[in-house]
């Protein structure tokens, strides 16, 4: 098994090398930072669209953003990536992320190819590869030599182009923890160009029993994104008994006890809105996310 994995990575690694060659840049965008001087950290949405009762398109959704005030977007999977991409950039927002599923039970794990092909349109953006792995275990170790290969090819396909690659950490794949997103990271030794991303909904559901200090502390040298959502106690979480993701301000979590420590380590990255599975009008609960953002960072100053 660890034989076929080896020679698959290496098939995978190959194709990377020859398609990185034929990425072409595209110029660059001006005003991406825009209107989020009034927030500590650049505030962005994902996951928004999944179950938006009005199915907006691309330019509908760029526009709703822009109008609430969010600086920008994270977008699933590969698909649409250059139309997504154009939308933000005309909306004078950001392609903060695009989320990557690396699959270890296949004998190329990820669409290099596509990667490639995507990375000019990425650049004015400084977007992340957000790179969530599937297909083995959780938090088996045996894969980890592979994985480092993977991210570190990945990483040299994306230095040209300002993009970053962070690991994200979701309950119940092999990359679940952050613990194991720092062990990979420091396995990877790319400071700067990989790091990891810390998903607040994820580790209620993962993390058992692991304080929340000691998580970000330990991710600090290689924190590169947050997540947050509006949800229920970890404890009730853990228990089967809450709701994990809220719109920001719902459920019995205070919010202002994670940014709290984020301000203690000096987090300067951008924190994204989890939205995924919010039904209704997407429109209703972004904005009532976005006033308890402002309401939250208020408090503070």
């Amino acid at each position: 098994m660890r034989m076929y994995l080896s020679l698959s990575f290496c098939c995978m690694l190959a194709l990377v090398s020859c398609a990185c060659a034929n990425v072409k840049e595209t110029a660059p965008v001006d005003s991406l930072e825009a209107d989020v001087s009034d927030v500590t950290w650049p505030f962005f949405a994902f996951c928004a669209e999944t179950h938006d009762a009005r199915k907006r398109t691309l330019p509908q959704q760029a526009a709703m953003l822009k109008e609430l005030g969010y600086a920008g977007y994270g977008h699933l999977w590969l698909d649409n990536v250059e139309a997504r991409a154009k939308t933000l950039t005309l909306a004078e927002r950001r392609l903060f992320q695009v989320y990557v599923n690396v699959d270890l039970s296949k004998p190329q794990p990820v669409d290099a190819k596509r990667i490639a092909q995507v990375l000019g349109v990425l650049k004015p953006h400084k977007t992340q590869l957000a790179l969530l792995f599937v297909g083995a275990k959780p938090s088996d170790t045996k894969f980890d030599d592979a994985v480092v290969k993977l991210v570190r090819r990945l990483a040299d396909m994306a230095r040209p182009y300002d993009v970053t690659v962070v690991l994200y950490p979701h309950s119940d794949f092999w990359l679940e923890t952050v613990g194991d997103a720092v062990r990979i990271a420091a396995k990877v030794d790319r400071r700067g160009e990989v790091g990891v991303m810390f998903n607040l909904c994820h580790w209620m559901k993962a993390d058992a029993n692991r304080d929340l200090r000691a998580v970000l502390k330990e991710a600090k040298p290689w924190l590169m994104a947050v997540s947050i959502s509006g949800s229920d106690k970890p404890e009730q979480i853990r228990a089967g008994k809450g709701n994990w993701i809220q719109p920001l301000g719902g459920g019995t979590y205070d919010i202002r006890e994670f940014l709290d420590i984020l301000r203690e380590i000096k987090y300067k990255g951008p924190v994204g809105l989890q939205c995924w599975g919010i039904g209704g009008d997407a429109r209703m609960h972004l904005a009532e996310s976005m006033a308890a953002w402002k309401l939250a960072i208020e408090k503070k100053k």
